[in-house]
């Protein structure tokens, strides 16, 4: 009887924590990530996308893409003709 009463509390405490977890990974942060006020959010906005357009170009740095390419613009057979 009582090992009974304590398995139903334990799966019990166990599918609220499950449960408590999965309501709580789809609703969000807590802590908005940006400001409430329109033209203080527009301008983290605007840093946001400066930032996110570094990125990119450090990207591109990374994998030399942003430099010019030394490949001829005929194709070329390297072969002994």
């Amino acid at each position: 009887m009582l090992h009974s009463r304590r398995s139903r509390a334990m799966r019990s405490l166990v599918f609220t924590v499950l449960v408590a977890f999965a309501v709580s990974s789809n609703i969000g942060c807590i802590i908005p990530a940006y400001s409430g006020d329109p033209n203080r959010r527009a301008r983290q906005l605007v840093i946001t996308s400066e930032n996110l357009r570094m990125a990119l170009e450090e990207w591109e740095r990374f994998w030399l893409l942003d430099q010019p390419s030394h490949l001829s613009p005929q194709r070329t057979h390297g072969g002994i003709l």
